[in-house]
């Protein structure tokens, strides 16, 4: 696919911002199956994703707030709200807040955004609704209130259901990926550099797409497999795959300010394509 232009229309800015982080061990917390003796340090990051032009502020996924992170063991660095308000953005400024999936650390704080209509897959809503949710083990990255506060807005005509792959807006469009939960959607985003996909949790690191590996949070092993196949071939290249939780992200692209926690990633990487592969980062698409 060819980048697009500077002066092409119907571009946007794209920012992650990540709010809080978690010292997770690379066996058994990140991958499905590995040997418990590989007991190294693989932080994990949590981030909310800012689009913006054209007239319109998208915010993909609504992040925790500092209760939930006390409760679950989170070290909590910013409220996504205040760092919206970095950026110039307030709360009631967004228009549209499209949830990636109903997991906790996605589908918080919906009520900071009270003029936003939501956009979620049908087949998450029915899945954090319904029989599923009898397992304690599958119910545990949800959180009960996030789920009601959806159900709230749902009644109050503020949910849009999206039904595999749609257009959100001239240049944003979602794709139905599932694998860890039963309909989770990645957001390609059309840039100064080309097509950008927000892959939330289809891909929790780089390093997940690039060896075929698993995250072990799974709904369905082989949706999950083919979605890293689907987030390359919906990506102008593997620096445009951005995934959900990877810390190599702040060290990939430039800051917005100099802020840690806010990077530019309708910018281009700050490096060469490509970081090394011990790193656990992108490859090109020559090398898969």
């Amino acid at each position: 696919m060819n980048e697009v232009t500077q002066s092409s229309s119907n571009v946007y800015e794209v920012f992650a911002l990540r709010y809080a982080t978690h010292d997770t061990r690379r066996s058994g917390e990140n991958y499905l199956g590995d040997d418990p003796h590989d007991d190294i340090a693989m932080p994990l990051d949590f981030y909310v994703w800012v689009i913006r032009g054209n007239g319109r502020i998208v915010l993909v996924d609504t992040g925790f707030d500092a209760t939930t992170a006390v409760r679950r063991g989170r070290r909590y660095l910013h409220s996504p709200i205040a760092l919206l308000g970095e950026l110039g953005i307030a709360a009631s400024e967004v228009d549209t807040v499209v949830i990636s999936h109903m997991h906790y650390d996605h589908a918080g704080n919906l009520s900071e955004f009270p003029n936003a209509t939501l956009r979620v897959q049908e087949a998450e809503m029915t899945y954090c609704t319904g029989r599923c949710m009898c397992h304690e083990a599958v119910r545990r990255p949800f959180e009960a209130r996030d789920v009601c506060a959806a159900i709230e807005r749902l009644h109050s005509g503020f949910v849009v259901f999206t039904n595999g792959n749609e257009p959100i807006a001239s240049g944003i469009d979602v794709h139905l990926i599932g694998g860890h939960t039963a309909g989770l959607q990645a957001v390609r985003v059309r840039t100064a550099r080309g097509n950008i996909v927000l892959a939330s949790d289809a891909a929790h690191y780089w390093d997940h797409v690039r060896t075929g590996r698993l995250f072990p949070i799974v709904h369905h092993v082989p949706a999950m497999l083919d979605g890293h196949r689907t987030l390359m071939d919906l990506a102008d290249g593997p620096d445009h795959v951005i995934p959900g939780h990877d810390p190599l992200v702040r060290t990939r692209f430039s800051h917005w300010n100099g802020h840690p926690d806010i990077v530019m990633l309708h910018e281009k990487p700050v490096e060469h394509t490509g970081i090394d592969r011990d790193k656990g980062g992108p490859e090109t698409k020559e090398a898969r």
